[in-house]
């Protein structure tokens, strides 16, 4: 978002914040037009094209997406969901169907992390409330290390779409508009500045936020995220935890599509 919120981007668009599942439910009531949206949400949204080349990502450990437990992996039967996150939720439903042990029950929960383990071995935490988990506490999984462990490739939590009938309207120079805001958003003095904003409001330190912001995500829907988004939808719909994913469509070929 820093083109739209330190240069002249933003002059173009009426902008809102919310949850990314928030911004897809958006999107799917047709109350915005352009939303960044968990990867889970895309298959149940009809009619969305995507921005490419953008995303939040991970080619390593993530550190906010985490399955903090009380007990030892392998003793799981109950998780807590935290229900702010769609495709956390899939991803923590495949790595368990697929090489954690399955018979696991799961119960979507407010990300309140003492409160779900009170009722449940472990629970699936998110953002802001995973990266302040006292780790010496509990046992912690990295969500996004887990899937690159096992299969060897990155893994994409969100991207931007936009309604396929609000692609008339929009800038002739959408994708790029995007682009440059991620480009300029990861410079160094950017990050130094969001970590100095941030770590206050966190209660996290400056270096931990600086840290997070440029080797903990990814920031590029390239080829190997890609791979693993397909990889993604594919385990999902094999273990029911997403319906099965139409073939993805981007931006430009929405637009060609229109003419």
């Amino acid at each position: 978002m820093w083109d739209f919120e330190h240069g002249a981007a933003g002059a173009g668009f009426d902008i809102s914040y919310t949850l990314p599942s928030s911004c897809a439910a958006q999107l799917s009531a047709g109350t915005a037009d352009i939303g960044i949206i968990p990867a889970a949400a895309y298959p149940q949204i009809p009619d969305l094209a995507i921005l490419p080349g953008v995303a939040i990502a991970a080619r390593r450990s993530v550190r906010s997406i985490l399955l903090v437990s009380k007990v030892p992996i392998e003793k799981i039967r109950s998780i807590a969901l935290d229900t702010s996150s769609m495709t956390s939720v899939a991803l923590t439903k495949i790595l368990f169907e697929r090489w954690l042990g399955t018979g696991r029950t799961f119960t979507p929960m407010a990300p309140d992390l003492e409160a779900m383990l009170r009722e449940h071995d472990a629970s699936l935490v998110i953002g802001d409330t995973a990266l302040q988990v006292d780790r010496t506490r509990y046992l912690t999984l990295d969500l996004a290390e887990e899937w690159i462990r096992f299969t060897g490739k990155p893994f994409v939590f969100a991207f931007w779409a936009i309604r396929r009938s609000a692609l008339a309207s929009a800038p002739q120079d959408l994708t790029a508009i995007f682009q440059a805001s991620r480009d300029h958003g990861i410079e160094r003095q950017s990050i130094d500045l969001i970590a100095r904003d941030w770590s206050g409001r966190l209660g996290i330190s400056e270096v931990e936020v600086r840290t997070y912001l440029r080797e903990n995500i990814h920031y590029h829907l390239d080829r190997g995220c890609l791979e693993g988004l397909h990889l993604f939808y594919r385990y999902a719909a094999e273990c029911g935890a997403l319906p099965p994913v139409p073939p993805l469509q981007f931006i430009e070929a929405a637009k060609f599509a229109t003419t």
